[in-house]
């Protein structure tokens, strides 16, 4: 199975829980008296969205490279990251104002046996964030870890609405509002996270520098292919799935132009052979000398 197919499979298992967990946390939150798990089910709404839409972008970069767009069309994938990003924001912001509007408002304490609903929620989206934060990292696509991440946020929201539903139930009267407060934490929580997807996503589209181990590893494997001398500048650029390289590699200064040339290909071809998650590879040939300083 190709990192492509294993990603979109990956999304289709992240959509279909989030269905099931926002039914389910809205019926909770409603019969049970529990804000806290109706906020739950807002964000798991919004999660139902941007899984829809880091699917949109896995299936669309996978088109072939084209004249317009010669590198492919990776580069969806942190757009559609920094869409998510824009749905987790909204959800936190949604939360916040209708927790602080639930703390003015008088309501009943929520009922207990909403305790055991989230404790399975709680299990089954740690189980989730752990199967796609894993096939995000099989896979290199930043957008399958956004969406592992908005896994995490939700266990941490259902985390925060269970202490304090225990909180209400366990105290009482006085006390209904603590489901509440727990809602308002989560929402801080999520803004945090939301930040830690879109730092990655802004450094793959600005092409930043974050590559230091795969560019020893390049070196490793460049060093070892005949003909070459060794390696000087390599810069890398990440486009959805791929790592796009361009690499100096010094070859003896006295072989002919046809035989510079025919290592460069060598190179690129061990390149792509030792490391499948490398896509375009432009190699530049620098003479070496090796009785002069040149």
């Amino acid at each position: 199975m190709s990192n492509q197919q294993k990603a979109v499979k990956t999304i289709y298992f992240s959509l279909l829980g989030n269905i099931l967990l926002a039914i389910i946390k809205g019926i909770a939150g409603v019969i049970g008296n529990s804000y806290a798990l109706v906020a739950d089910a807002i964000e798991s709404t919004s999660d139902i969205f941007s899984s829809l839409l880091v699917l949109f972008g896995l299936k669309y970069a996978k088109k072939p490279a084209d004249e317009n767009h010669p590198y492919g069309h990776g580069k969806i994938e942190p757009l559609m990251t920094f869409i998510v990003v824009v749905f987790l924001v909204a959800s936190a912001i949604i939360i916040s104002y209708k927790s602080i509007i639930n703390i003015q408002t008088p309501h009943k304490v929520p009922q207990a046996w909403t305790l055991y609903i989230l404790g399975v929620i709680i299990l089954w989206k740690e189980i989730s964030y752990r199967i796609v934060i894993h096939n995000s990292l099989k896979t290199n696509s930043s957008s399958l870890k956004a969406d592992a991440w908005h896994h995490r946020s939700d266990a941490l929201t259902s985390v925060a609405a269970f202490i304090g539903i225990l909180i209400a139930v366990t105290l009482g009267d006085g006390y209904e509002n603590a489901d509440d407060w727990a809602a308002l934490i989560a929402s801080g929580i999520i803004i945090f996270n939301a930040y830690k997807i879109f730092r990655p996503a802004l450094g793959e589209i600005m092409d930043e520098h974050r590559y230091d181990d795969l560019i020893k590893e390049i070196r490793k494997v460049a060093i070892n292919v005949p003909g070459v001398m060794g390696t000087e500048k390599c810069f890398i650029r990440k486009a959805g799935m791929q790592h796009h390289v361009d690499l100096h590699a010094r070859v003896n200064g006295d072989i002919s132009v046809t035989k510079g040339h025919e290592i460069s290909h060598l190179l690129k071809d061990t390149l792509h052979h030792k490391i499948p998650n490398l896509g375009h590879i432009l190699i530049h040939i620098e003479p070496f000398y090796q009785n002069t300083s040149l």
